[in-house]
Order: C-alpha cells, then structure tokens, then sequence
C-alpha cells in the first residue's frame, strides 16, 4: 500500500498528463507518431486508453499495461492504460512481429514495415513491473546534445516514447530562465551573463562546477532564447507522448554579483573542481536557508509553468555534484535540505525532489552513513523524493544507503562517460541486477538510463528498458536475436552470419564481468601519447583502455560480417550495416594499435644500435595505421568531426559567434578546460579528429622518440610541445583541414576491402573471403 502523499502525487501525474492534450483525443499524441514514422499505415492502426494505471481505491499502483491484437479488419489495435503503455504497445508490435524499429545514428527504419501489417494470432500482452522508465543524465545534455536542433529532439523522443520511457529530463533551455529571475531581483545582464559556461559546457555550470566561459566570448541572450524556444517544443512534445518531463529546479548557484543586489543575502563560494582556476570554479552558492532561495525557486518553477503548462511535479535538484558541502555536521545537511524541499513544495505542494545518488559514491569518503541519512531526512515526506542510483550496474549505491533510507529511487545503468567510443557492456548486470534490487528493496520504483554520452552500444540500453517489462531475468540469447532481426531486418531475411556475430559479441565483448573495468573502453591512439599509462587502464577515469575479451574474437565477427554481404549484396546500402561495420572494423583497429605502440615502446628502450631505424620505421606503421582507421570511418558520418563542427555554428548568427560554438565544441572533446583541466576525458574516435588533431599529436611524440632516448627523455618537455599544438588546434575555425562527412569514402566496401588487404596483421586470413 502506497503512502497517501504518493497516492496524491501518481494522481497528480495522471491528471497533469490527460490534461495536457487540451481535451483533444488522448492519444493523439501516439498516432501522431504513426502518422510521422509510418505515413502509409495510419490508417491501419487503432489505440484505445482503457482506464488510468493507478487504483484510486486501493491506492494501488497497477504499472502499465498493453494489449496489442488484430481486429476484424486486420488493423492493428493497441490498447493501455496510459500512452506511455500505448507506445511500448507499438514498439513491441513492430520490433518482433514486423521487425523494424528506431535506432540512435540508424533513424527511423520503420517505414519499412509491411505494406500488409502481419496478423497476430493471439494477443501480445506487456505489464511493466516498474512505475518508472528513467532516460538521460544531466550531462548527457552537453556530450551528446548540446548542438542538437529540433528534428534530433524529435527522434530522440520518439525513440524513448517507444520504449516504454515515461520519465525523461528535459533540461534544456534553463539559463533563459534563471537570467529572468535573477532580473527580477534587479542583476544586469552584464553581471549575469558572464556566470554562464560556453555552449558545450552548460552541464557543469547547472551543476555548480563551473562558472563563465573560456574562449573570448560570454554566451548571447539570442543564444538563451533559442534555446528555450527549443526547450518549449521539447517539452510540448514529451507530453504529447505521454512521458513526464522532469524540470529543472533552483539548486542555488548564482553569480557573485548577486550580493550588490542582496548585500545581506548568505552567499558562500564552492569548492574547487577539477583544476580548474579560481576565476572558472569556487561556484558562488546561495544559501536555501536565506530567503532570496526561495525567491528564486518560486521564480524559476513559476516560468516554466507558464511557458509549458502544470506538465509535471518533478524537477531535478543537486546540490553537492563532485563538491563537498561546506560542513559535514548533520544537523547543518539536514537544515539545508529541509530548506530546499520547502522552497519547492511552496511552489507546486505536489512537487516531488529528483536528485542523482552520483555524489554518495563519487565523493564517497565525506558522504559516510550518518551524513547521508541525515540530508535525506530533511525531506520529510519520502515520496517527495526521488533518487537515481546512478551507477547501479557496476557501483550501486543502494545497498550501503539502506535503500536510500525509504526514498524511492531508480535502478540506472550509466555505462558510458564522456561519450566514450568503444565496445562495452555487462549483459548479465543489467538483466539480473535490477531484478535482484527489485526483490530486495520495497522502494525501488523504476529502472533507467543516465549514461554521460549517448554513443554507440545501444543494445545494452534497450536490454535494460525492455528488462522493466519482465520480472524475471532476459534470457540474452533470444533478445539478441529479436535486437538484430529488427536492426537490419525491414524487406529481407537477415543473414544467418550477422546472428552469429552478434551472439559471439553477447558472450565476449558486451559480457564484462570484470569488474575492475566499470564502463566503455577507448582505444588509446585518442589520448595523449607518452611512453607509458596508457595501456590497461581499468575503473573509469581516468579513462578505462583495458581489453576485456580475447580481442581475436572481433576478427571473427568482422569476417562474419563481410561474409554476409556475399548472399546479400544489399547490406552495404543498409544504415544499420553500415554503422555497426564501421564501429566494429574502428574497435578491431583500435585493438591492434595497442599493439603496435608497444612494439614501438620496446625498439626505443632496448637502446640497440638499429633502434633509431626501427623507431622510425614502426613511428610510422603507427602513423599509417591512423589514417586507415580516419579512411574507415569518413565512411559514416556519424564518426565524423565534421558533423559536430557543423551542427555546433548552425547555431551561431555571426561569423564570431559560429567561432565560439567551434571553439567550445572543439574544447570539450580535446583539451575540456582553457588548458586541459580534463584533457582527453571526452575524447572521440572521430574521422577529422584522428586526422587533424590525434595523428599530429602522435606525430610529435614519434619525432620525439627519435630525438631522445631513455637518458634524455623528458616526460614534461614533450607535453610542453604536445600542450602547443593542442592549444593552437583549439582556436581554428571554419573545419580547416576536416573533410565533410564522407567525402573521403569511395563506398565502404571498397574501403574496407582495401585497408584489410593493406594491414593483414590485423585482418589476417579474413581478407581473402
């Protein structure tokens, strides 16, 4: 039985979401999306919502739950007692039975589907077994989103709505909204706009890590209002299909000049993050113990109601994200959460407080038991709170929080940091361990996905979404084979080899049970080169280069791969295909470069009298090895410097300001900091970017080697050099050097036929098939 403040807020939920359609068709917002993806079969699908999920007698909250089954006519009809259950319906229809689906990078591939829709002989039923779907990470908005216009919102939301999400951040668009409510308190614009961090960079600015921009240039208000414009489709269509936005809420960060404004106002200066220097870091922190605190919630909470309508009563709040609370006294953490908990429900009184679990594991020696029970007890109500634990596949926070003391909180695999590119995953914790916490905790009451970046690995995504639909374990085996029929599937039977494959990369490379390894791997030729600490790196940062199967199995499968395309030709011109090949062919590279640098290292120390000749010769075996894996992947531009550029002055109105959204996009993947506080974190495996900034920098270290041997080396004088090139990489503009998406790739065929037959090394005996 659900506690009466938790009945009230799942009932303010259902009525914020029905009444937000504006009495239209409640489910106009689901054939809307039929009538986007599938045009020619609008016609020939019917939704019915039959009721709410929640049971106002009882109080009891009966999940959501679909029915899918062909009428009469042969329509499809798909019924639930939400839209989210509506869509999860659909999705469920088209990925097993028509074998088409939505992907990240792939697109929409569900036009696809039959012209005949396939009849189902008996009903297909789903019941979520958790209230909640979870998707996306606070900073996932600036590693992966953060140049994204419209139509990838629209496929972004489009994707989550069909797997079942129900609750997504939306939280773009804030600074908008703080700029007019710290207005209203009387600031300038040109005491607040410096306080906002560059395009790339907005995340940690939200999070109290960081403050102003680095580069030249403070962002403009144009910049803020598009942005919220943005913010406000976003939304509207969040809604539409049925999932709860989560909104940003006040945590309290405020540019200094705040005290002109309220000289008496309790202002304290954060930590230190990340070596950043004080004028960028020590973020000023309005106490919510002061009255302005609550001002400014009111504010802030206020103009997103009006922009966006009474949508939601949950809005993400953290405070302590990588910094340590000024005390560690209980008492003086309980008051400062009490305070803030009040500021919201002041508000909105069904206003329910979500936070990540992040900063109990990631400052873990200050956040002892006793302190983290007495923060949370300051939220008095436990259903006023919702908690992500963060890292629950490989560092639950859960179990040693006692359930987080009876807030509710969601079970969330983070997977990826930095939008880290490589092949990765732990099947079997993201299956067995949300159901093990499910069963051994009574406030668990969702699952979700809070990865840094959203690349590549979409499979353990899915696995973990599709999870909240079964109570007991997946079987791996048999969702796999589902996942892949419908990845490639559409008007033709799906090669027998790239099953195979994919069932050899289930058991290996996305079955990680080691876990001194916690997330995706990168290949090393993207970090800085130095003689050593590069290989093997495990935990997650600094980042994780350890290889977790024997790396042979991804000559397997890429020969499975080439061999599918014997019997069927046509997969080279399929955009699953070919963005699995290319990911799959940059990781197979990516493995024997280690190799390679190795042997490079072992010439240099052995100091012999042909050493400087076999430096030379195998520096530049390194350096011909890059270019191919640039070649490889300039055939998708989805691996593409280019497209990030690009998409980054889209948004820039002058020459100047196009040259600040280059810089801040540049600065994130490379240097992350004026002068790489947190270089290479948010590195990318990235044709353009191997080309014009990794291959130039190993090119120095070479050059290097050859000049000095192991007497004479000097570890700071080579990244003295390497720090000069990195600097001045950081200020070209307008893509100089960097060829648009695949303007270097003759067909990928014919690229991969090519560099396979040019490293047999690496590809071995699989180039003569």
């Amino acid at each position: 039985m659900f506690s009466p403040t938790l009945l009230l807020s799942l009932l303010a939920t259902f009525l914020l979401t029905t009444a937000a359609v504006g009495g239209r068709d409640p489910t106009e917002g689901i054939v809307n999306l039929v009538r986007r993806r599938l045009p020619d079969h609008v016609d020939k699908f019917l939704f019915s919502l039959n009721g709410s999920s929640l049971n106002f007698t009882t109080g009891r909250y009966h999940q959501d739950v679909y029915t899918v089954s062909t009428q009469a006519n042969g329509s499809i009809h798909v019924e639930g007692n939400s839209r989210s259950a509506l869509a999860a319906g659909l999705h469920r229809y088209l990925s097993e039975i028509t074998h088409v689906g939505i992907y990240w990078f792939v697109g929409s591939r569900l036009h696809a589907v039959p012209a005949s829709l396939p009849k189902l002989d008996v009903p297909l039923t789903g019941e979520s077994i958790v209230t909640w779907r979870y998707h996306l990470n606070p900073v996932t908005f600036s590693y992966t989103t953060a140049f994204w216009m419209w139509e990838d919102w629209e496929l972004e939301l489009d994707w989550a709505a069909l797997r079942g999400v129900n609750l997504i951040l939306a939280w773009v668009g804030y600074e908008k909204v703080l700029l007019d409510s710290l207005r209203d308190l009387g600031m300038a614009d040109e005491e607040i706009l410096p306080f906002f961090s560059g395009p790339a960079f907005q995340a940690w600015n939200r999070l109290g890590n960081i403050q102003g921009s680095w580069g030249g240039h403070n962002v403009s208000i144009s910049w803020l209002e598009a942005q919220f414009e943005l913010q406000k489709k976003i939304v509207n269509r969040i809604v539409e299909l049925g999932m709860t936005p989560v909104l940003p809420a006040f945590p309290g960060f405020v540019p200094p000049a705040i005290k002109r404004v309220r000289p008496h106002a309790t202002v304290v200066n954060g930590s230190q993050w990340s070596g950043f220097a004080t004028k960028f870091t020590g973020v000023s922190f309005l106490s919510p113990l002061d009255e302005t605190f609550a001002e400014l919630q009111k504010s802030v909470i206020s103009r997103q109601m009006r922009a966006f309508g009474n949508v939601t009563h949950v809005y993400a709040l953290d405070q302590f994200n990588e910094v340590d609370p000024a005390s560690g006294e209980p008492g003086y953490l309980r008051n400062f959460s009490l305070h803030t908990w009040r500021s919201l429900k002041a508000v909105n009184p069904a206003a329910v407080w979500m936070m990540q679990g992040w900063l109990f594991y990631d400052k873990k020696d200050f956040w002892n038991s006793s302190r983290i029970s007495a923060y949370l007890s300051g939220v008095e109500r436990n259903d006023d709170m919702l908690i992500l634990d963060l890292y629950s596949e490989s560092k639950p926070q859960w179990q040693r929080t006692r359930s987080y003391f009876g807030k509710p909180w969601i079970w969330c695999q983070l997977h990826d940091f930095g939008g880290n590119i490589g092949l990765y995953g732990q099947v079997m914790n993201i299956t067995a361990g949300p159901i093990h916490a499910l069963n051994q905790s009574q406030s668990l009451v969702g699952f979700g996905l809070t990865m840094e970046g959203q690349e590549g690995n979409e499979v353990v995504y899915d696995l973990l979404l599709d999870q909240a639909w079964l109570a007991k374990p997946i079987d791996t085996r048999a969702y796999f084979r589902n996942w892949v029929s419908s990845r490639y599937a559409g008007n033709f039977s799906v090669p027998k080899e790239l099953y195979t494959a994919w069932d050899l990369m289930r058991t290996t490379v996305y079955n990680n049970t080691n876990l001194t390894t916690y997330s995706v791997t990168k290949s090393i030729f993207v970090l800085s080169p130095d003689i050593d600490g590069l290989v093997g790196r495990v935990g997650h940062y600094p980042t994780p280069t350890s290889i977790n199967y024997d790396p042979t199995v991804l000559n397997e499968v890429w020969s499975l791969f080439m061999s599918a395309t014997k019997n069927n030709p046509s997969l080279w011109q399929n955009p699953a295909y070919e963005y699995d090949m290319v990911d799959i062919t940059r990781q197979l590279m990516g493995n024997a470069f280690v190799k390679f640098y190795s042997d490079l290292i072992s010439s240099w120390k052995s100091g012999t009298e042909n050493s400087v000749t076999d430096i030379t010769s195998q520096s530049q075996r390194l350096l011909d090895l890059l270019s191919a894996i640039d070649k490889v992947l300039s055939c998708n531009e989805n691996f593409s410097l280019a497209k990030w550029i690009s998409s980054a002055r889209h948004w820039g109105n002058t020459t100047a300001k196009k040259d600040f959204f280059e810089y801040s996009a540049r600065n994130q993947i490379t240097l992350w900091g004026p002068t790489g506080e947190i270089s290479d974190y948010a590195s990318k495996a990235w044709s353009g970017l191997i080309s014009s900034y990794y291959l130039p920098r190993w090119s120095i270290f070479a050059a290097y080697l050859v000049e000095r041997d192991q007497t004479s080396y000097n570890g700071t004088e080579l990244q003295e050099r390497l720090r000069v090139f990195e600097l001045s990489w950081q200020g070209q503009s307008g893509e100089p050097g960097i060829s648009s998406p695949n303007s270097s790739c003759r067909g990928l065929e014919l690229v991969l036929r090519n560099v396979s037959q040019s490293w047999p090394s690496i590809f071995g005996d699989h180039v003569r098939q």
